[in-house]
């Protein structure tokens, strides 16, 4: 035989050997799909978001077809195909608890302290990384919409104080701006929980205030006026526990000098 027909040969044989080889073990240990995952795949939204925990719908529609999530547990599902989904099941759908994005800074432009003016790369890790930004406070909002950015639902806009702003209607809480924030700003927070602390710096009296005009000033006053129990300080801030505490009410908010906690209702700043 020709011999340069004898590799070309011999890899042809290897690969039809190996071929052969898969196409047994497919037929033989495949392991077959519960058809209700592809039903069910079908209802979710698609959106591979992570909301719900899982890396993506398929995982999470396995998850359910498993007995191991309520349908529920996707917030960008609407109602009727969570009814569906649970009527496919047979299962509960659970009760669904929107969850959106809030951000612990409402230092914009027109409150933090200016220091320079950061001239570099468009982003907010850049800035970060390179100079900390323009404002003089280090755990505030570098306002350069790298959330923005990283949102796929269109949820976030930056105001004309330099503040990103939530549209409640379009947040699924999937978690990618809490990823995005080199400053961990963002959080994920059930929407009927309305006390919410807008600051994050450590600092207290007038150290925070000489920073930002609505920096938290350590004064506990928002603590001593809430139910027993449900805000306490730590690192000089509040650190509100619905799950320890009494009832929220907005009264803990009516003494705050600054405004560093408040009780939302709606969009967290104005556009």
């Amino acid at each position: 035989m020709n011999s340069y027909l004898v590799a070309p040969a011999i890899m042809a044989g290897l690969g039809l050997f190996f071929a052969v080889i898969l196409a047994v073990a497919y037929r033989f240990l495949r392991v077959q799909e519960d058809p209700r995952i592809e039903t069910t795949l079908d209802l979710l939204p698609g959106s591979n978001c992570g909301a719900c925990g899982q890396p993506g719908c398929h995982a999470f529609a396995v998850s359910l077809v498993a007995g191991k999530e309520s349908p529920s547990r996707c917030t960008v599902a609407d109602s009727e195909a969570i009814d569906a989904i649970a009527e496919l099941l047979d299962v509960d759908p659970g009760k669904q608890e929107q969850r959106v994005a809030r951000l612990h800074c409402a230092g914009g432009k027109g409150q933090a302290y200016q220091i320079a003016e950061y001239q570099g790369f468009e982003g907010c890790n850049a800035a970060a990384v390179v100079s900390g930004g323009g404002k003089g406070c280090s755990w505030g909002c570098l306002g350069l919409g790298d959330c923005r950015t990283a949102c796929t639902f269109d949820a976030i806009a930056m105001n004309d104080n330099g503040l990103p702003v939530v549209d409640l209607s379009k947040c699924t809480a999937c978690g990618d701006c809490v990823d995005a924030c080199p400053r961990d700003l963002f959080e994920l927070t059930p929407l009927n929980q309305h006390l919410f602390v807008q600051c994050k710096s450590p600092l207290a009296g007038d150290l925070a205030l000489a920073l930002c005009s609505v920096a938290c000033d350590a004064c506990g006053r928002c603590a001593a006026d809430a139910a027993p129990g449900l805000i306490r300080m730590e690192d000089n801030l509040p650190l509100v526990d619905y799950s320890g505490g009494g009832p929220a009410l907005p009264q803990a908010v009516h003494r705050c000098p600054t405004g560093a906690i408040q009780w939302l209702e709606g969009t967290q700043f104005k556009e």
